[in-house]
């Protein structure tokens, strides 16, 4: 008993802290793990890019392969940010048990998942690229099948690497979930240009060199797992229960399709790309057919690294909030809410500046000079406009991820799934109808500037609740 209250009161000083202490102590680990999570994929295309014997196809293949990875990440972050979210609450209620028993449940939970993910993506390999626009021309189908062959070898430790990083931040250990998703990109950084430079080995030394990273972040997570500070796992913990399973799955189902809708959204812009691209005077020549889906697919690496620092300094925000939501100070928590609303609507700003005035520095990033003036044209375009209402998309992904630590899964999930779904796929089909490749641009925006509205309404009305 002496322990069990020795361990709950670990975390006490959530309560005691400062509101701003605490912030930059949570969210910037949770920050840089993300980014690094997202520079895997990032990283992947950066050196795919710059090998002339891939260039545009490569990239064209990764933006394939890409949304697949968000749907384990989809199915790792509500687990792990569920049972985040139900553990913090649980500690800041004193209730130690529970605490251990969603720990244990989330692990065999995540293998579980994995395994059955991998399974179904093996199986169904040739249908799943085609679908993500794989088949746009021969040479891209071929680096896609390449990559995601690997890349779905690698699924087990992804997931549980994802899902253990941010059960790690609730027991009272960001930096530790930052190492060990560091210590992962380090080594998918090293190998990838001797994989890919030196062995030559294409579109698989991409895979590998990635997969290795992320084997290296799953054996330091469940190196800590076996030693966590405020939750003492052991064979009771992952007895399944299921009245706790669906608790810290309903908190973490906003993480969930907030990804998955994603990729949902990510289908219907990649397929408008094909489709669309085919009736364009320029890009419905073979050699050039590649170039929408690899420009849209580098926009959409850049507004994942922003969007990861919105979605870090959100999720860094979970235990915080949720503890002093359990130890009843809802003073805090909008205290809190405020920091990370500022803090939000900066990043965006700071991105926007970056989108409209050095997009030529961007896509010369990604390996730009091995390519046609097509190419870079239509990258320009795609960053200015794509990207225009960059304030407003992470003030969004910041609302909906701070209301999950809250407890409001309602509302939460009401904007995912308003902006990725009803928005995203919605004006995805819809625009190009009229404006061909450029409605497919400015669908984007559209529908982060109409979700901000919702999402005004919803963060007064919880500014109330929190009084």
């Amino acid at each position: 008993m002496e322990q069990s209250v020795e361990s709950q009161n670990q975390n006490n000083f959530l309560v005691t802290q400062s509101i701003g202490l605490l912030m930059r102590k949570y969210a910037l680990p949770c920050i840089i793990s993300l980014l690094v999570a997202a520079l895997y994929n990032i990283v992947d295309q950066i050196f795919i890019a710059n090998a002339s014997y891939l260039g545009s196809y490569g990239n064209a293949a990764n933006t394939v392969v890409f949304p697949l990875t968000v749907v384990a990440l989809a199915v790792a972050v509500m687990i792990g940010d569920g049972t985040c979210a139900f553990v913090s609450i649980s500690l800041g209620a004193k209730e130690s048990e529970k605490a251990h028993r969603a720990v244990g449940n989330a692990v065999a939970l995540c293998i579980i998942a994995s395994l059955v993910l991998t399974a179904v993506y093996l199986i169904f390999q040739d249908g799943i690229i085609t679908f993500f626009g794989g088949r746009v021309n021969a040479e891209t189908f071929r680096h896609s099948k390449e990559y995601f062959f690997w890349i779905t070898a690698g699924l087990p430790f992804y997931m549980f690497g994802q899902a253990a990083n941010p059960i790690i931040r609730s027991d009272g250990s960001p930096k530790f979930a930052m190492f060990s998703t560091v210590s992962g990109a380090v080594v998918n950084i090293i190998l990838d240009p001797i994989f890919i430079f030196v062995f030559r080995w294409g579109m698989m030394g991409a895979a590998i060199a990635t997969v290795l990273g992320q084997v290296l972040t799953a054996a330091l997570s469940v190196w800590y797992l076996c030693r966590m500070k405020t939750v003492r796992l052991c064979r009771k913990s992952f007895c399944p229960k299921f009245s706790i399973v669906k608790k810290f799955l309903a908190l973490g189902i906003t993480s969930f399709l907030s990804q998955i809708s994603l990729v949902a959204a990510m289908a219907a812009i990649q397929n408008m790309c094909t489709k669309y691209g085919a009736r364009d005077a320029i890009f419905s020549q073979e050699q050039y057919a590649q170039i929408p889906l690899a420009v849209l697919g580098i926009v959409m690496k850049f507004f994942q690294i922003v969007i990861s620092i919105a979605v870090g300094c959100a999720a860094g925000c979970i235990p915080v909030a949720g503890y002093n939501i359990g130890a009843r100070r809802k003073d805090r928590a909008k205290k809190l809410f405020t920091y990370l609303l500022l803090t939000e609507a900066a990043v965006g700003a700071v991105a926007l500046i970056i989108v409209e005035v050095f997009p030529r520095a961007l896509i010369g990033i990604f390996g730009a000079a091995n390519e046609s003036a097509y190419y870079t044209n239509f990258a320009v375009k795609s960053f200015r406009v794509y990207l225009c209402m960059m304030i407003f998309a992470t003030v969004n992904k910041g609302t909906f991820i701070y209301l999950q630590a809250l407890g409001k899964a309602a509302e939460s999930t009401l904007i995912s799934l308003t902006r990725e779904l009803i928005f995203g796929v919605g004006f995805a089909i819809l625009l190009p109808t009229f404006w061909g490749l450029n409605g497919l641009l400015v669908s984007f925006p559209i529908s982060d500037a109409l979700t901000f509205l919702i999402a005004a309404f919803i963060i007064r009305k919880t500014y109330k609740e929190l009084e």
